[in-house]
């Protein structure tokens, strides 16, 4: 469903501190924007950001850079990371409203991105529509531009098809897997943060299935 227009999100994103209103223009330089020197993690489609504010919130040591397409979602994104982290303004995140497909464009090698979150993204069932998977081969040959050697992957949703597929888009990138499973939250032991698709589809009795992989 797609979300209702929000008036307040533009304005807020522009008052922002950790909004980047010009991403491009980070391109080779992400850390030093960050300040301090810490890896760099990308969540791909952050979406309501539930996901990328409780993690950036336990996580103090890595930065993290938000994308999406959307600046009502991103806006709602940023009020979930302020109820997160409370009066305090974060110090290891950055947003960014950005085409996805479009990434090479805005990281460079020398941004040595140790990570990539993919949660819960479109499927796009259509088989004429496979190449706009984000993590169809093409594009995770794209990511290879700026993840790092040995950086990694890690993929979540609820669609069986998409999960499948995408084993094989590793494997056919290259890719090395090191986690599978198709009922994630059974898994002992394991970090796993919660995304806003995860907790509806959990409501739902649909399990998630999850993929991490390393760039060789």
């Amino acid at each position: 469903m797609r979300m209702r227009t929000k008036s307040w999100a533009k304005p807020e994103l522009a008052a922002c501190s950790y909004y980047i209103p010009e991403p491009e223009a980070l391109r080779g330089n992400w850390a030093e924007k960050f300040g301090e020197k810490r890896p760099v993690h990308l969540d791909l489609g952050c979406g309501k950001c539930l996901f990328l504010a409780e993690t950036a919130e336990k996580h103090r040591e890595i930065n993290y850079v938000g994308i999406d397409l959307s600046y009502d979602i991103l806006g709602v994104g940023r009020r979930n990371i302020q109820s997160v982290f409370g009066e305090e303004q974060p110090d290891n995140v950055l947003l960014c409203y950005y085409n996805i497909e479009k990434l090479p464009r805005l990281f460079l090698p020398e941004d040595k991105i140790e990570r990539l979150y993919i949660n819960f993204c479109n499927p796009w069932p259509a088989a004429k529509h496979h190449k706009r998977r984000l993590t169809h081969t093409r594009q995770l040959e794209g990511y290879f531009s700026f993840l790092k050697p040995g950086g990694e992957i890690w993929f979540k949703t609820d669609n069986d098809d998409l999960y499948l597929a995408t084993k094989r888009y590793f494997t056919e990138a290259g890719l090395e897997l090191f986690f599978d499973t198709q009922d994630l939250h059974a898994e002992q032991g394991v970090e796993n943060i919660l995304t806003e698709h995860e907790i509806m589809f959990s409501a739902q009795g649909i399990k998630t299935k999850a993929l991490r992989a390393r760039k060789a």
